[in-house]
């Protein structure tokens, strides 16, 4: 869904809870849900319960939305966490998320993770590392590790999770 085809106007009518307007939101943002949820659940009912259920929350929860550019992103993980819900449901094999991978991690002997860790650590460029380390392990603000690096607090959290995206394919590879 784009942010283009719904105004910014319509959506903070929206989130201050204008009835009207939230049924247009829902009306605009229909069509973009239902595709995106046939292409991601695995079957057309499904795709369908998924859009409905998203569609549903949107209007319980517009109101918690901050930001139009966030909507979309908000809108379409709520129907693949639906998607995903229903094929548990229906006993269907999930495809690998970043949790079951997560889970696969834990479950090795913690020697052996930690040699890992360390490993992917080492195979980051130096200026991921450094954020990575002032961040996970000195447990420093965003704010703090944008000062001592002399970068913007936008480009250290870009840095920091593109290092934690790195260190994620090293480890699950």
């Amino acid at each position: 869904m784009s942010a283009a085809s719904i105004s910014t106007d319509l959506f903070e009518a929206a989130r201050l809870g204008d009835q009207h307007a939230i049924v247009r939101l829902l009306e605009t943002a229909q069509p973009d849900i239902r595709r995106y949820a046939r292409a991601t659940c695995r079957s057309s009912a499904d795709a369908e319960d998924a859009a409905q259920e998203a569609l549903w929350i949107l209007f319980r929860h517009v109101g918690t939305i901050r930001t139009l550019l966030s909507l979309s992103s908000w809108l379409f993980s709520v129907v693949r966490r639906e998607c995903l819900r229903l094929a548990r449901k229906a006993g269907l094999a999930v495809p690998v998320d970043d949790n079951v991978a997560g889970a696969v991690l834990l479950a090795r002997p913690e020697a052996d993770l930690r040699l890992d860790i360390a490993a992917a650590l080492e195979a980051l460029p130096p200026h991921y590392r450094d954020v990575a380390l002032m961040r996970d392990l000195k447990e420093m603000t965003i704010d703090e590790i944008a000062t001592a690096h002399g970068i913007t607090r936008e480009a250290t959290k870009a840095r920091l999770h593109r290092a934690h995206t790195l260190m994620r394919e090293y480890l699950t590879r």
